[in-house]
């Protein structure tokens, strides 16, 4: 171990889940990679099961610490990217996702960004966030989740459910659902 400890770095990407460690003079000292399923329930539909995203950064991370023999208490931080408009939405009381991500390669909000753009809506959106009506965003993710679930609408209004993207969803569970927070 370095006097300064460690950093584990967490990349929850499209792929896989890679975890580096790295020492207290800012070097990469090990890494370990572990793919993921990808999901396909319809064309142009992509998924991934929330579970299978959390398990696979604590058992890179895990496998990282044993294969470099550094104890737990010697990492100082965690630092996480991810996979930046993977959406998720879960419950607050339970921890347990809705339904699984929507990843950000799926076109399946196609219809509500249309109906966005045909109501006149773009250059507001455009004002408002910088960005252009497209199913690669959150936003439109976030209401087809809503709409798809029983009660979605009213479950959200009423604090019932929490979302965010990836970086969200593994803090949450890495806090035991005492943090919802998100870099953005």
């Amino acid at each position: 171990m370095t006097e300064s400890g460690y950093i584990i770095a967490l990349d929850q990407g499209t792929t896989g889940t890679t975890a580096v460690l790295v020492d207290g003079s800012g070097r990469s000292v090990w890494s370990v990679n572990r793919e993921i399923e990808q999901i396909y329930p319809k064309p142009g539909w992509v998924e991934h099961d929330p579970s299978e995203l959390f398990e696979s950064c604590v058992e890179v991370a895990a496998e990282l610490l044993e294969e470099m023999e550094v104890h737990p208490r010697a990492v100082r931080a965690i630092g996480i990217t991810n996979q930046r408009e993977t959406a998720l939405v879960w419950d607050r009381a339970t921890g347990e996702p809705v339904m699984n991500a929507i990843v950000w390669q799926c076109r399946r909000t196609a219809p509500i960004c249309e109906s966005l753009a045909s109501s006149g809506l773009e250059a507001t959106i455009r004002e408002k966030t910088g960005l252009p009506i497209d199913p690669y965003f959150s936003a439109t993710k976030y209401r087809w989740i809503l709409d798809a679930i029983p009660d979605g609408q009213a479950r959200a209004e009423a604090g019932e459910l929490a979302c965010g993207t990836v970086d969200s969803w593994l803090v949450w569970q890495f806090t035991n659902g005492t943090v919802h927070i998100t870099d953005v």
